[in-house]
């Protein structure tokens, strides 16, 4: 994976003062830090303990191990039994029970591997991945999954299914909400970070967990945007734009991944043996285990013509349940979640020759080593009395106020409306203003909505002068049910809302999505705010207060109509247990907001997928010009808001790029440094940010191609030079062969505040 050291020596050395301002310079860069390998040789011992326990296993043992239960399903039989794991089950006492049996009442005394999908937080629930992705720090998602895993694991749940580290363009398909968006670099860093803080350097930690990055692979590029559907791609966009986050992942040590609903290729995710065992277990050298998603391995099947199927089926490419077991094994998938083909069909397969025991033995290897590592061997019980006092800490939730502050994005601020006047009266106003409940997002863990703060409370909580008005309902239901009209739609009482409006100095208008409408199976065919929301925008603005839109969602909206109406737009995402509170720090100050957009907003839906790293057409975009690449009913190919946007209260310039060295050999390095400059008069955060791009290539190169950035913090005045080192990998790429290769050529170099504009230089990788 691509990794960077910073040159502190030859930063220091090109460092000159600024008039009128401190210097100061960047140690080791964040991104880096993350993205440095930790991932350790197997422990002779423990490969020792898993080989004599696999020795003494029965076939019927060894079955069970592949199997994963749901906690719907699990009963003190399959503990009985020797089940190999337990998902979703969150009552520390019925863990500690099963665990019991399964440890003292099964043959061989194999403990269950307990899981959960804790994405964003187990109790204390931190900003949707999305959010924390604009935050361009890692630290936040390093904070997110230390005090995750911690409230995790106390209650005996071991494995936890994330981080969710797919890569997406598809604004429409929910699950964008989950991952760190467009960036196959930016989600490579944010996926060894949060692997990193969830499993530490001993994962058999008490106040540890293993982690399972998913969807592998490439499921975020559904076709049409719906969830669960058909992915096309060729080998080196796999390899170059939807792979790398998982490779991050697994050199951060994740020792345990999830396959994927969708198909690539042709080939379903848990059944894709070029994925899963060619790439993922001998070309990375990966030896834990893979579980599939839920019911993945049934849906396999054909469905059956007219006549009603006992489950789950759909992709076609194995006829029964005993194909489809056959498949996923063979193809490398190691635990079945929820369906039990393997379990159920695995003699009849082996007798038939469709398996081999070395197959079945080597998956069975694979969880068993997973168990050691994590300790349940040695420490398989949890004390249920100790469970809730490790929950909502307040170390915990001091951290998740920060990191919500950190991962909002000011999208508008005209005539500096923001941050708004504490000494004025503050009318909150819109569907979200009072909710705790969407706040926490989705996929919420065992967030509850008592623990959140609404926005109207924490603004009200430090100016009391603030009143609220809901204006109209948000309705968290699924068509045909509800007609998107019917959101913040026939219930709406604008008239008092617009009379709230006029008794107040200044407006927050909280609108945007409810949690149910981001997140799985919530894929959305229009992007512009639900229901009826831009009226009220519309009807505020008549009003001719000063006002901000502060937008709740888990993907990139059709702002333009938003935008032309508001004087400030803030992006905050779903901030979490702490969503008022770090709203009212933004919106007045005491938080400089920074955060920089991890995905591209579209001006209009038409314009999806628009991505920033596209690769080049020989008839690029020009309005002017009929036969080009554009919309002949659009003036601008250009979005709304690019990738890596994001503004502030104060300003920020930078200058002085410099190359270290006009030449790169091609396992050599060249250092660029740039100096950022604080030229306003808050202190405040900028995200400097180093894209390249190979305008000559065998495999034609993205337009620009995010290698480093780091997120400083200068007070006004004050300069900092930001210091990356290129290497092979950061100028190299996938061809459609599966290799990697590093060519001689130019290398355009961009050091700027987001993906356009900014400053330039280049250098030469020579032939040898």
């Amino acid at each position: 994976m691509r990794r960077r050291t910073t040159a502190l020596i030859a930063a220091l050395a090109m460092l000159t003062p600024l008039a009128g301002g401190a210097v100061s310079a960047t140690p080791q860069s964040s991104d880096e830090a993350a993205m440095r390998p930790t991932r350790t040789a197997p422990n002779a011992t423990v490969e020792a303990r898993v080989n004599a326990l696999l020795a003494r296993m029965t076939l019927d043992e060894k079955l069970q191990q592949l199997q994963l239960l749901s906690d719907g399903q699990v009963t003190d039989e399959d503990a009985k039994k020797g089940v190999g794991g337990v998902f979703s089950l969150t009552d520390p006492q019925k863990i500690d029970h099963l665990q019991h049996v399964a440890v003292e009442q099964s043959r061989l005394h194999i403990p269950i591997l307990f899981a959960y999908d804790t994405i964003h937080g187990y109790r204390t629930i931190f900003p949707a991945p999305l959010g924390a992705a604009s935050s361009f720090d890692p630290g936040v998602v390093t904070a997110d999954d230390t005090y995750a895993a911690r409230e995790t694991a106390a209650v005996g749940i071991k494995q936890i299914y994330g981080p969710m580290v797919d890569v997406s363009h598809e604004p429409r398909w929910g699950r964008i909400a989950e991952g760190a968006g467009e960036d196959p670099y930016l989600g490579s860093v944010f996926a060894a970070a949060r692997v990193k803080a969830a499993q530490g350097g001993d994962y058999s930690a008490p106040d540890k967990v293993v982690t399972s990055p998913k969807h592998f692979a490439a499921y975020g590029q559904p076709e049409g945007g719906r969830d669960y559907n058909t992915t096309d791609l060729s080998e080196q966009r796999l390899r170059n734009m939807y792979l790398p986050p998982f490779k991050a992942a697994i050199d951060a040590g994740a020792d345990t991944v999830m396959c994927s609903f969708n198909d690539i290729n042709g080939s379903p995710g848990c059944g894709d043996g070029h994925t899963e065992t060619d790439i993922l277990k001998r070309e990375w050298g990966f030896d834990g285990f893979i579980e599939s998603d839920y019911t993945a391995v049934a849906e396999m099947r054909a469905c059956p013509p007219k006549t009603p199927d006992s489950g789950p089926c759909g992709h076609g490419v194995a006829a029964d349940g005993p194909g489809a077991a056959a498949l996923a094994l063979n193809s490398g998938t190691d635990s079945e979640m929820v369906s039990t083909n393997i379990r159920d069909y695995g003699k009849e397969l082996l007798a038939q020759h469709r398996i081999s025991t070395a197959r079945v033995d080597d998956a069975v290897r694979r969880i068993l080593r997973v168990k050691f590592r994590a300790g349940l061997f040695d420490h398989p019980y949890v004390d249920p009395g100790k469970a809730e006092a490790a929950q909502l800490r307040p170390d915990a939730v001091a951290a998740a106020r920060q990191a919500a502050g950190r991962s909002m994005v000011l999208l508008k601020n005209d005539g500096g409306t923001l941050p708004l006047d504490p000494s004025k009266s503050t009318a909150v106003i819109g569907p979200l203003g009072d909710d705790r409940h969407d706040m926490l997002g989705p996929w919420w863990g065992q967030g509850r909505d008592q623990d959140a703060v609404s926005v109207y409370e924490g603004i009200k909580a430090q100016h009391p002068k603030t009143t609220f008005t809901q204006a109209c309902q948000m309705i968290d239901k699924d068509p045909p049910d509800v007609t998107p009209a019917d959101e913040c739609g026939s219930d709406a009482d604008f008239p008092k809302a617009v009379a709230a409006a006029e008794a107040a100095d200044q407006v927050v208008l909280a609108l945007g999505e409810t949690r149910g409408q981001s997140g799985e199976a919530a894929s959305r065919s229009d992007l512009d705010l639900p229901g009826r929301q831009q009226e009220l925008i519309d009807r505020i603005k008549a009003t001719g207060k000063p006002f901000v839109v502060v937008l709740f969602n888990g993907r990139p909206l059709t702002l333009s109509k938003v935008a032309a109406s508001a004087p400030a737009i803030l992006e905050a995402w779903f901030p979490g247990v702490q969503a008022g509170n770090a709203v009212a720090d933004v919106l007045f100050g005491k938080v400089n907001p920074g955060g920089k957009l991890p995905v591209t907003f579209p001006r209009v839906i038409g314009q999806v997928p628009i991505y920033y790293d596209h690769d080049p057409t020989g008839r690029p975009c020009d309005p002017n010009t009929k036969y080009g690449s554009r919309y002949r009913d659009l003036p601008s190919c250009d979005p709304l808001y690019p990738f890596g946007y994001g503004l502030s209260y104060t300003t920020f310039a930078l200058s002085g790029l410099r190359l270290s060295s006009a030449t790169m050999a091609p396992n050599g390095t060249v250092t660029a440094s740039v100096r950022v400059r604080n030229t306003g008069g808050r202190t405040g955060d900028e995200v400097v940010q180093l894209y390249l791009h190979d305008p000559v290539a065998s495999v034609e190169q993205p337009v620009r191609r995010l290698r480093g950035f780091e997120r400083v913090t200068l007070r006004p005045g004050e300069s900092r030079t930001v210091t990356f080192t290129l290497r092979r990998n950061d100028v190299g790429y996938y061809d459609n062969g599966g290799r990697f290769v590093v060519e001689p050529g130019t290398i355009d170099v961009y050091a700027g505040t987001s993906s356009t504009g900014g400053l330039h230089g280049s250098f030469e990788v020579t032939a040898r």
